[in-house]
């Protein structure tokens, strides 16, 4: 009981405030009520030595604002007691630096008395006199330094990206809710800034801050069925002392049930087993759904060389958590990353198990610019539905905090609101509303996007479009990206016997060229594609000339958020139809779920608008009988139909499928079936003189 109180009593001093303190010592009353004092089970003492898991500015950071206060993150609450300018310290070569220190939540952060010199190097420190509450000291003093630039910080902080998003419903009861800002804030600022509401009703909860997130987590779950409102005031300030320049607000609505789903990693660059890796190259894993930021730290995402640590920081924005190494990697060098079960989702549940990859170094630094490789509306495409999403698909992966202020659409000069989001390689703009009809937008990509290693666009990126007057019906379309160059894509092998007619591009990654048999590959003397007299279109693989096995890899990256995105869509419009058994049928648009495969054993009509969409989420496989046919009307259009399967993909002898399938596993076709759409699968394809070609724009 007495290291309880001790704890009770530094969480006071750290909070300052007596409403708190009373809160705290009625809570150290009724446990000495219950008892508990004599209960051993509960003095069991915490042996496990704290970490600073970020700083601000980072290390080798250049250019840092003369204005900049200096920020550190700990793996957990320590003692207060034990950080001050003594444990603390900022240095100018031997001359230590005058200032103050303050404790909030993890965080500690060091205030000059004056402006820094300009162009100076600065080393802090933070030394094993730093204990957390149960005085387990640092297991080594963190020391890290970076250089000034010439001027102060006057940009006020903008919020990047906030989950739940702006307007999401369905959300869990159970979940916390985060906003991600564009640079380091002030931890001491947000208590009284981040409020959440429900209608005027102030709902109780704890607000934690780690990288650039803040986290709100409720004290105790959500009302079910209920509107809520969150608010990021202009109390917040950045750590020179900008404060937002106004409100940010948005809300949400719960759904009624909690969160027990494991969130797993579904997408890391660089991939698995890669190769040639630039050694500037930061290190990124895309999650199935939002995590918590505080455990997103150096301790949960780690990179080795060996058994030896990389030293590097962790941030964290929409669902992309981000490794950036304190300096560059070595030349031709094995690193594993991992990502440990310490990673929660904002409901708390971990990872189920580890997830672990590894890639190799290359020679040298990336210093190539990204490029924007698709937009979806198309430039000058007309008639584009009022409630459609923007989206433009990267050459390579991008860092997600730049993206959001870089992804802007305006009707003439006025700026459309919405949200942000990125996966994969493709960055999503979410209009918070329908889109005016018959309407001329312009959306633009600024070069304030960069890649993982820091390069920006080399120039902005404009496109246009016009609305039409109507809405599309069923979900939002799913952005293949790149994967849609393909009208078969495959990380384990395409295989024909005897001979198919295909009619676009095909490809493999990792995979290398000798996973495509059947085919009679004829190299092009540039040796960055073959031909193949089955082939109306081009055929691609890993081990092919550059840039292939770097556009193969953005392809696969692109069909792998495709798959995750077609399966994680909520709310079906249909569940369990025909318990899977959808012969017969005709299907209207919408969002289609069942729990079993689909069974096709008679002709099955889709019918809708061009503009109309399917997604069917199937958590077995799709058998399709011999001759039967999926068939269009009202003008659908197989581009807008998604077959997302987590097992395995049959067609029969002659049947015919029309739309995008995308497979965790393997697709087959047998003797003279055909497709109108892709078949994006997550293992192999196989084909018996079939017929693949892909759908009309």
């Amino acid at each position: 009981m007495r290291n309880l109180m001790k704890s009770l009593r530094k969480h006071v001093w750290t909070a300052g405030g007596p409403v708190f303190a009373t809160a705290v010592l009625l809570l150290s009353i009724g446990l000495m009520g219950s008892g508990c004092g004599n209960d051993k089970s509960n003095t069991a003492s915490d042996t496990t030595a704290p970490m600073v898991t970020f700083v601000n500015p980072a290390d080798l950071a250049t250019d840092v604002p003369i204005n900049r206060k200096i920020a550190a993150l700990f793996s957990e609450e320590m003692d207060p007691l034990t950080l001050s300018t003594t444990t603390f310290t900022i240095t100018q070569g031997t001359t230590p630096v005058s200032g103050a220190v303050t404790y909030a939540g993890t965080a500690a952060t060091f205030t000059p008395a004056s402006d820094l010199a300009a162009s100076t190097v600065y080393t802090a420190t933070i030394s094993i006199g730093a204990t957390d509450l149960a005085g387990n000291a640092l297991a080594s003093a963190y020391v890290w330094s970076f250089t000034t630039g010439t001027t102060p910080d006057t940009t006020p902080p903008t919020v990047v990206i906030v989950t739940p998003a702006d307007l999401a419903t369905n959300v869990q009861i159970n979940s916390k809710i985060v906003a991600t800002f564009n640079e380091a804030i002030d931890p001491l600022t947000f208590t009284a800034a981040f409020t959440v509401k429900q209608g005027t009703t102030l709902v109780p909860g704890t607000i934690t801050y780690a990288g650039t997130a803040a986290t709100f987590t409720p004290a105790a779950n959500l009302a079910a069925s209920t509107v809520y409102t969150a608010t990021i005031s202009t109390g917040a300030k950045d750590l020179a002392g900008n404060a937002l320049a106004s409100a940010y607000v948005w809300s949400f609505t719960t759904g009624t049930i909690p969160d027990t789903t494991l969130p797993t990693v579904v997408i890391v660059a660089p991939v698995n087993l890669a190769t040639n890796v630039p050694i500037n190259k930061k290190i990124a894993a895309t999650f199935t759904e939002a995590m918590d930021p505080l455990t997103l730290t150096s301790a949960t995402f780690t990179i080795k060389q060996g058994t030896t640590p990389v030293s590097g920081t962790v941030t964290y924005a929409g669902t992309i958590a981000t490794f950036t190494p304190a300096g560059n990697l070595a030349a031709g060098t094995l690193y594993t990353a991992t990502i440990s079960t310490g990673a929660k989702d904002l409901a708390g549940n971990a990872l189920a198990s580890a997830y672990v990859w590894s890639f190799t170094t290359g020679t040298t630094p990336d210093t190539t610019p990204p490029t924007v490789a698709i937009v979806d509306p198309a430039n000058l495409a007309p008639d584009v539905p009022i409630n459609t999403k923007i989206a433009a698909t990267f050459s390579e992966a991008m860092d997600p905090l730049t993206l959001t202020a870089a992804l802007t659409v305006k009707q003439g000069t006025t700026p459309v609101s919405g949200t942000v989001t990125y996966a994969g390689t493709i960055a999503t703009f979410s209009p918070a509303g329908n889109l005016a009809a018959g309407t001329l937008y312009t959306a633009t990509i600024a070069t304030g996007a960069k890649d993982l290693a820091g390069n920006a666009l080399a120039s902005a990126y404009v496109w246009s479009f016009t609305t039409g007057t109507s809405t599309h019906l069923g979900p939002a379309p799913v952005l293949l990206g790149q994967a849609g160059n393909f009208v078969i894509l495959s990380k384990s092998g395409i295989d024909t016997i005897p001979t198919s007619a295909i009619t676009g591009n095909i490809g493999v990654s990792p995979i290398d060229s000798t996973g495509i048999t059947g085919f009679s590959l004829i190299a092009d003397s540039s040796n960055v594609f073959s031909k193949s007299t089955q082939v109306t279109g081009q055929v691609f693989a890993a081990d092919y000339a550059v840039p292939t096995p770097d556009n193969m890899t953005t392809a696969i990256s692109n069909m792998e958020t495709a798959f995750t995105d077609a399966a994680g869509r909520p709310t079906p419009d249909f569940t369990e139809l025909g318990a899977g058994n959808i012969s017969g049928l005709t299907l209207v648009p919408g969002l289609y779920k069942w729990g079993t495969g689909v069974l096709i054993s008679s002709d099955v009509t889709i019918k809708g608008s061009p503009t109309d969409v399917w997604i069917f989420q199937i958590a077995g496989g799709i058998t399709q009988a011999s001759a039967t046919k999926v068939i269009l009307s009202g003008g659908a259009l197989a581009k807008n139909i998604f077959w997302q399967a987590y097992g395995a993909v049959a067609l029969d002898t002659t049947a015919h499928l029309e739309g995008v399938v995308l497979s965790q596993t393997e697709i087959t076709l047998a003797t003279g079936a055909s497709v109108n759409g892709r078949l994006l699968a997550q293992t192999a394809v196989t084909l018996d003189a079939s017929t693949v070609t892909q759908p009309a724009p």
